[in-house]
């Protein structure tokens, strides 16, 4: 086994581990909810998968770093960085939407490597690694499919999905968001990480968020990316840190800039 099959492997069984945490603790009556400063939901499922995750990195991989939302960043060197948001979408997690998962993501010297977004409550996940392309597997259907982006190439047939509109307008960039949707086909709002994963499947074309941090995107882009399409920040930077995302099938990315810079 490869370095990356073997980093994937561990990532896969990472997820397992989440998956048997959240599913146990998603809609429970008695679920644990408390407010950060930053006045979002944290959940008792969503420290327990962190603190899990810490432990098998710490066991399997010493020398390595963990970065996550709920505990930040171990140390402040090392090579190897693990990526971690334990549940992202806790706000449906906590309304007992069924759109949420756990994303983890490994770089390696500065390059996203493996990405995995395993979502249990949807019966779906996604994994990708470097150089061995992306794949999704669905419910009880046996085996896993490759990904591949769309090949839509007018924003006049495009699907485009985006995050919360309250975040548009705290960013200033809602007047670009709506002239962005009034040219695509279809907009709908499948926000966190299901925007990015529709466009890896190829059933949506552009995805953005206005505010996001990267432990939402570090695994996204590797998905996105092995799927055949391009991630960047607004600025047009190929980056999981830019503070803000657009996804694409690659065909519309610098059309929907364009638009968003304005």
């Amino acid at each position: 086994m490869t370095a990356v099959a073997d980093d994937l492997a561990l990532a896969l069984e990472l997820a397992d581990c989440a998956d048997e945490i959240t599913t146990d603790r998603f809609g429970a009556a008695d679920l644990v909810i408390e407010t950060k400063p930053d006045m979002t939901p944290v959940t008792e499922a969503d420290t327990a998968v962190e603190r899990a995750v810490r432990d098998r990195v710490a066991a399997e991989r010493p020398g390595d770093v963990v970065i996550g939302e709920e505990y930040g960043t171990t140390s402040n060197g090392g090579a190897r960085r693990w990526i971690v948001d334990p549940i992202d979408g806790t706000k449906s997690y906590v309304r007992g939407v069924p759109v949420w998962a756990t994303l983890l993501a490994l770089e390696v010297a500065g390059e996203l490597t493996v990405g995995v977004v395993s979502a249990p409550a949807l019966g779906r996940r996604w994994w990708a690694s470097r150089r061995s392309g992306a794949f999704v597997r669905s419910g009880d259907r046996a085996g896993a499919q490759a990904l591949r982006v769309s090949d839509v190439q007018a924003l006049s047939d495009a699907q485009l999905c985006f995050g919360g509109l309250e975040e548009w307008d705290e960013v200033g960039r809602a007047e670009s968001l709506l002239e962005l949707g009034r040219g695509c086909w279809r907009a709908r709002g499948f926000g966190d990480f299901w925007g990015y994963m529709l466009v890896a499947e190829g059933g949506a074309e552009i995805m953005l968020d206005p505010i996001v941090s990267v432990w939402d995107l570090a695994a996204p882009l590797v998905i996105v990316e092995e799927a055949g399409g391009r991630f960047t920040d607004f600025s047009g930077a190929r980056t999981a840190g830019g503070g803000d995302a657009l996804a694409t099938n690659g065909h519309l990315h610098d059309a929907a800039l364009a638009i968003i810079r304005r």
